[in-house]
């Protein structure tokens, strides 16, 4: 692929028909103007879906950098989430409006319950909120992240709603099976947040690197690929307009089943993930 050729990037769908990339834009740790240059790039190479959240206090950097891009507005999709001291009938009204304002949007793509906190038991009132400001057209799309199946149950058995999207930790080191295939069941997008899986090592498993050379292609393109495969979305973050492109650039990588069955060796299994809980963040 040429330095100037647009990435072609395969989309998924939300319950309601409406197209989501499989490939966005990850930013969390990115701050100021290096974030906005590293957003602005990554949508004038052709992605369209970014990702970020309050907690990661790059949000005006964010918006900075859609504005910057150039990029028609109704062509991007912005995810943001609802930090653990914003959970709350109230507080989770006003947590988004303050993302809206940092951002400089006047709706916002997806919003997304960062972590269930479930010491604070708020999560249920944040979700009801969420579907709140839904109905009013302040937010797009509704969903979790970091939920896990029976976290995402108590939403629905109270609200009758379950969420269109939830970002979990996932990669070929944290496959998550029977997660993706609750998902499925029930009409959630499956999200991978590290789908690189950097936390567990797995750039330098040697399955991993076997299958990339078989290919010709980086090892990150493997992981990447192998989660799109599953209609997993997945969102990769770089500041490196080089490294962006190739991340999103996985038209010749074809894994196959023998591919699969040495990835499958790399799963930790479920209790190597984070587990909501447990494990909260502010």
């Amino acid at each position: 692929m040429s330095a100037t050729s647009a990435l072609s990037i395969p989309t998924t769908a939300f319950r309601d028909g409406a197209p989501v990339p499989l490939i966005g834009f990850g930013t969390s740790g990115m701050k100021g103007t290096g974030a906005v240059e590293a957003v602005a790039a990554a949508l004038t190479a052709g992605y369209r879906l970014i990702d970020t959240a309050a907690q990661y206090g790059n949000e005006a950097a964010v918006g900075e950098g859609v504005r910057t891009s150039g990029i028609d507005r109704d062509e991007v999709l912005v995810t943001t989430k609802v930090a653990g001291g914003d959970q709350g009938r109230e507080a989770a009204r006003r947590g988004v409006e303050e993302s809206a304002r940092r951002l400089g949007l006047e709706r916002i793509d997806i919003v997304l319950i960062h972590w269930p906190n479930p010491s604070r038991g708020l999560a249920l009132d944040t979700w009801r909120t969420l579907l709140d400001l839904r109905s009013e057209g302040l937010v797009t799309h509704v969903g979790t992240s970091n939920f896990r199946p029976e976290q995402l149950t108590e939403l629905h058995d109270a609200t009758g709603e379950w969420p269109e999207i939830n970002q979990i930790q996932l990669s070929p080191a944290l496959q998550r099976t029977a997660a993706v295939e609750f998902h499925r069941e029930h009409g959630i997008l499956t999200e991978a947040w590290g789908p690189l899986g950097g936390r567990e090592g797995l750039a330098e498993q040697f399955a991993l690197r076997r299958v990339a050379e078989r290919h010709g292609v980086d090892p990150s393109q493997v992981s990447l690929r192998w989660a799109v495969d599953q209609g997993v979305i997945v969102i990769p973050k770089s500041t490196q307009p080089e490294r962006q492109r190739r991340n999103a650039s996985l038209e010749q990588v074809r894994l196959d089943d023998e591919d699969r069955a040495l990835l499958a060796t790399l799963d930790l299994g479920e209790d190597a993930a984070w587990d909501s809980h447990v494990h909260e963040e502010w």
